[in-house]
């Protein structure tokens, strides 16, 4: 058996394949500033870097439009003219848990920073909550790529940056 060895993209085209605009159709105002920071950090940061490339469509860098429908989390993902060049549709029930997690612990992240300001809470907790916030986030980032596995390749700071948005679109299951 003849050995296969994988040949690395020109760096010119890994530029390409990547997301220059982030559209988020349906997002409305999220419940508190700390998730509205966590927003708006996740989009700055994902399109700061990220790798995001759709298999089988040519060309990028690409345009994505990400929103919930039916119960569906879509992938519409356009050229740098807005048209439409591949719509994945993925369905949020495995994320469903994840998803609920999260916004446990940013309530429970804010309740814990208001009580600090009246002198009730520790550092230490502040920490053990981030340290599950960083592990949800490792776990949605690993089913996300798992799910578009085939479909749209991502490395795994834009799928955890993505995950983010999803649980921001989805605010309550």
């Amino acid at each position: 058996m003849p050995e296969r060895r994988l040949v690395p993209a020109p760096a010119d085209a890994l530029a390409t394949r990547r997301l220059t605009h982030l559209i988020l159709p349906d997002a409305t105002p999220l419940r508190s500033a700390y998730a509205e920071a966590d927003r708006r950090q996740a989009v700055a940061d994902l399109l700061t870097e990220n790798r995001f490339d759709p298999l089988g469509v040519p060309g990028g860098p690409f345009m994505l439009h990400l929103c919930v429908r039916d119960g569906r989390l879509v992938f519409d993902i356009r050229d740098a003219a807005e048209v439409s060049v591949r719509a994945v549709a993925l369905a949020l029930g495995p994320f469903r848990r994840l998803i609920k997690d999260y916004h446990m612990i940013v309530e429970s992240h804010e309740l814990v920073v208001s009580e600090v300001g009246s002198g009730g809470a520790h550092e230490a907790r502040i920490q053990a909550i981030d340290m599950g916030r960083r592990g949800l986030h490792n776990e949605g980032a690993e089913l996300l790529m798992a799910r578009l596995d085939g479909r749209i390749g991502l490395d795994f700071e834009t799928a955890r940056r993505l995950f983010t948005l999803v649980c921001a679109l989805h605010q309550r299951i």
